[in-house]
């Protein structure tokens, strides 16, 4: 069975790949130069044009046409656009190598510059216009140089995938007809029915099995949304021996860009709760110092507001509390399960956040090595998802497993657990649980370390929360 990769996994990879030190110029080096060596492999040293449009794609293809050139091919490339208008980075750094390799680029800046001569004195044309991020229907001078390609004789390849292809449905309303596609790392869907050479273009083993900036791409977060409440809106059930395990997964979820956030905490926790922040909207439960059976029947309306439920932190171990919290879990669809929620015989379900000690009291495993089997089994069999919390952090639904790295040794400090709770029920609000749980622990352990450069030892877990907007911030500005 064929593994496909869909352009956003595809982004989310080679940002990986750039964090983890290969970076965005390598790839497009590599790419380019794979592109130059199969065509060379398959039709030798013919005259070639390359028709590059103004993204990253184009600059795949301003590497190809240096390579061919290189290897003393009759190369001229066409350029849609500008030079001034190329995308900053590698790809416009590409076309200066190009130029510099004394290779003629004729940049078209209107659709009647381009004609049907260009097209036919060529035995080869390379398809560089319109790479993975581009949907909808081309248009002006996209569609006017895809038509032509299509009307000429010459051999077509396209790069990666043909110009006017949707990469996220597959549907190709206009687009370039190939004799051959040369796309990069893995399959993409719809490009089946075409002759397709999958190139490796060197994304490390490291970027497909850690979590990284690239995770933060494949979620939504508040930035995502035009209105108020469709960013997430998050209820924190916990409390009572502990009060500031529950405020402290409420900030998490507030700055991890959750819209609404409910503390729900027996009394005397709701009231000092509410002191903590103005930002904290508290719901004070049935008993001054507990979760009790009496709590299942309020704090059901308030499970139906909200999209996710994050519970179990410093509601203590009494028996009463419990069997209230597994009477509260069977009211629940979303929900993040962590510390006293944390039992055997609880209905767990949703994401879970054990630490190896947790992890043993629900499964009866102690962990070998770095538990990526012992959590796989358990998500498995339970139908969960396990964020495995350890050194090395092990997210796993069953099937796919990420590790992730990020932390410092300053988050041994008592609440950075409670807030990588509230960064998960954050993203799960609006994200499936596979994806959120992964971005939820590179963003909780970058904030860490963000956290640590500065406190160093002294850090704490209010440190952690007052970084993960930056974190959030810097790794999505890195990406565009």
């Amino acid at each position: 069975m064929v593994e496909y990769v869909t352009a956003e996994e595809m982004r989310a990879l080679e940002a990986n790949a750039d964090y983890y030190g290969v970076s965005y110029g390598t790839l497009m080096e590599n790419a380019g130069r794979k592109v130059a060596e199969v065509l060379r492999a398959l039709y030798g040293c013919k005259r070639v044009l390359v028709v590059c449009g103004k993204g990253n794609n184009g600059g795949d293809g301003f590497v190809a046409a240096r390579y061919l050139a290189m290897s003393g091919c009759h190369v001229s490339v066409i350029l849609l656009g500008r030079a001034s208008d190329v995308k900053k980075g590698p790809a416009v750094e590409n076309l200066f190598k190009l130029r510099m390799a004394k290779v003629d680029v004729m940049e078209i800046e209107a659709p009647e510059m381009l004609t049907r001569e260009s097209f036919e004195a060529c035995e080869i044309i390379i398809d560089a216009i319109l790479g993975t991020g581009s949907y909808g229907v081309a248009r002006g001078l996209a569609a006017r140089a895809i038509n032509l390609i299509n009307n000429s004789p010459a051999i077509k390849v396209s790069v990666d995938t043909p110009s006017g292809f949707d990469a996220r449905t597959g549907q190709c309303p206009l687009c370039v007809k190939p004799d051959l596609v040369v796309t990069f790392h893995a399959m993409k869907k719809g490009l089946e029915r075409y002759n397709t050479e999958v190139v490796d273009i060197g994304i490390p083993e490291k970027a497909m099995t850690h979590a990284g900036p690239g995770d933060l791409l494949l979620i939504k977060s508040r930035g995502d949304f035009e209105h108020k409440g469709q960013s997430g809106r998050v209820l924190v059930i916990g409390g009572g021996p502990y009060i500031g395990a529950p405020a402290l997964t409420a900030m998490a979820a507030l700055r991890t860009g959750a819209d609404i956030v409910t503390v729900a905490s027996p009394r005397r926790a709701a009231d000092i709760i509410a002191s903590y922040s103005p930002n904290l909207i508290t719901y004070p439960l049935s008993d001054r110092n507990k979760i009790t059976g009496a709590d299942v029947d309020l704090l059901t309306e308030q499970i139906s507001r909200h999209d996710v439920i994050v519970m179990g932190m410093g509601a203590g171990h009494d028996p009463e509390t419990l069997r209230a919290l597994g009477e509260i879990m069977k009211l629940c669809d979303r929900v993040v399960l962590d510390a006293d929620a944390l039992q055997p015989e609880m209905p767990l379900k949703g994401i879970v956040t054990p630490h190896r000690g947790e992890f043993r009291r629900i499964s009866g495993i102690d962990v070998a090595g770095d538990g990526q089997e012992e959590a796989r089994e358990f998500s498995r069999s339970k139908n969960l998802v396990t964020l495995l919390k350890g050194r090395t952090d092990v997210i796993t639904d069953g099937q796919r497993v990420k590790l992730n790295s990020t932390g410092s040794p300053g988050m041994t400090v008592g609440g950075t657990g409670d807030v990588l709770a509230g960064i998960t029920g954050a993203l799960y609000s609006v994200n499936p649980a596979f994806e959120a749980a992964t971005a939820a622990a590179f963003i909780s352990g970058a904030a860490g370390e963000m956290a640590f450069r500065e406190k160093g030892y002294g850090l704490l877990a209010t440190d952690v929360v007052h970084c993960i907007p930056y974190v959030m911030k810097e790794f999505r500005q890195q990406q565009g």
